[in-house]
């Protein structure tokens, strides 16, 4: 697996990494023995970077990263781990509380739960409109000061907000959604941290299964699965969204590949600091998500997939709508 710095002050990563929040139910139950499993098969294959939220499950998930972390293995692990976002009992979401003093209660439950004394990087999980970003960042530079704290990086927020954020303490990376199908960050997000040195990690390169190649209309969803709610596979626009697949396919096809191999290897050709995140549940779509980094996509393999795919061309927002003013991209 080749490895990668994210930005010129963050750790060196896997060129890819995993992302474990659908491990922990966000969509639909997920197999503890298998989660721990692929895991395992990721670290085993080279993959360094491993990202998770305290919010995830209700700590579900840092609790099974814990115990899925072989002896010896933490320190060859960076872990991300975002925070901040208040939970109901219902699991429903109540808001972000970025406040220097529930930053530092956030972490203390967050390294207990982990079983480790320190985070690689620590990121609030959305801005929160309440509390100046920087006197969040300041709280953060405390805790990286403590040792606590290896890195800081932020997640969905805006240029102006990364500039504000960075002036008060080096940022590692953003993470944000990024994949062929939503290129929002391409406006001014991306441009602005490569003026400042901060790297990129990719979410949702998949679409939350959208553009893997194995979706179908006819998939049930739990109600307590995420893309029940969300715009892009609402009726009317996912059978649009899925035609665009086709198009992937193509370039599949021609490539010996699967169509998820294609987007993820879209996503890598973005640039060497941009990271995708694989949310892999299973060892076998694991597998098949690695195959990627193997995937150098041509220039006519990317004017294909951009003529297949143009940039919004997607129907419907990425997040229901009463999200999409607290992400920093379209």
């Amino acid at each position: 697996m080749r490895t990668t710095n994210l930005g010129t002050t963050g750790p060196a990563v896997s060129a890819i990494g995993l992302g474990a929040m659908g491990m922990s139910g966000m969509y639909g139950p997920a197999d503890r023995d298998e989660s721990i499993a692929t895991i395992h098969a990721a670290l085993d294959a080279g993959v360094t970077l491993i990202d998770t939220g305290d919010f995830y499950g209700m700590g579900h998930n840092e609790l099974l990263i814990r115990d899925a972390l072989r002896a010896g293995e933490r320190e060859n692990v960076v872990l991300s781990v975002k925070y901040g976002g208040l939970r109901g009992p219902d699991a429903a979401f109540a808001g972000m509380d970025t406040r220097p003093i529930a930053t530092k209660n956030f972490l203390g439950y967050t390294l207990t739960r982990l079983g480790t004394d320190y985070v690689d990087i620590y990121r609030p999980a959305r801005l929160d409109p309440a509390v100046p970003i920087e006197e969040t960042i300041g709280g953060l530079r405390e805790l990286v000061e403590a040792g606590w704290v290896r890195h800081i990086g932020l997640s969905e927020v805006g240029a102006d907000t990364i500039r504000r954020a960075h002036a008060v303490h080096p940022i590692a990376d953003l993470q944000i959604e990024y994949s062929v199908i939503s290129r929002g960050v391409e406006d001014e997000v991306l441009g602005t941290l490569r003026e400042l040195g901060i790297g990129l990690t990719a979410y949702g390169v998949l679409s939350r299964g959208l553009i893997s190649g194995h979706w179908r209309t006819d998939r049930p969803l739990d109600p307590g699965d995420f893309r029940a709610h969300s715009p892009r596979f609402a009726e009317g626009n996912v059978d649009h969204n899925l035609s665009l697949v086709d198009g992937l396919r193509a370039v599949a096809d021609a490539r010996g590949a699967t169509v998820a191999q294609v987007a993820i290897a879209w996503v890598l050709a973005q640039g060497a600091d941009v990271v995708p995140l694989v949310g892999a549940r299973t060892r076998e779509r694991l597998s098949e998500a690695l195959g990627a980094a193997d995937l150098a996509l041509s220039a006519g393999d990317l004017a294909a997939i951009d003529r297949a795919v143009p940039d919004g061309a997607a129907k419907g927002d990425r997040y229901p709508t009463a999200f999409m003013p607290g992400l920093g991209s379209r």
